[in-house]
């Protein structure tokens, strides 16, 4: 089961650096939570529309080259996954980020996994 949450985060992440805004909300549950900068989440389709298409613009390439961690207590899985991202902004700025990914995930009644919460920057505290 742990390695069918990690294929949802890795399918949404290929759709998302693909530009593919459609199927990247398709991994997603109509009320999902997802934090585009730190400290500040949105909700709602057209939030997140605007936010993945932000970020789908820097034509981002995503690495988890230190793994990824799956906890999983019935229906509700966590993921955990350092990332980097390498990108262009659209005036040809090269952008380089990185971030802690921790993300919930709910089970669905087909038995895939739609992310339900999604901070990038959960190595980040609120002060």
């Amino acid at each position: 089961m742990e390695q069918n949450v990690i294929d949802t985060v890795s399918r949404m992440t290929e759709a998302l650096q693909r530009g593919d805004i459609d199927a990247v909300l398709s991994h997603y549950v109509a009320d999902a939570v997802v934090a585009f900068e730190p400290g500040a989440s949105v909700r709602g389709e057209q939030h997140l529309r605007e936010g993945f298409a932000a970020f789908a613009a820097l034509d981002p390439r995503f690495r988890y080259d230190h793994g990824h961690e799956v906890m999983i207590s019935g229906d509700t899985a966590v993921h955990i996954a350092p990332w980097t991202m390498t990108g262009t902004a659209p005036d040809g700025t090269p952008v380089a980020q990185s971030g802690l990914s921790v993300a919930t995930l709910r089970r669905q009644a087909d038995d895939s996994w739609k992310i339900a919460l999604d901070n990038p920057f959960g190595a980040r505290l609120i002060p």
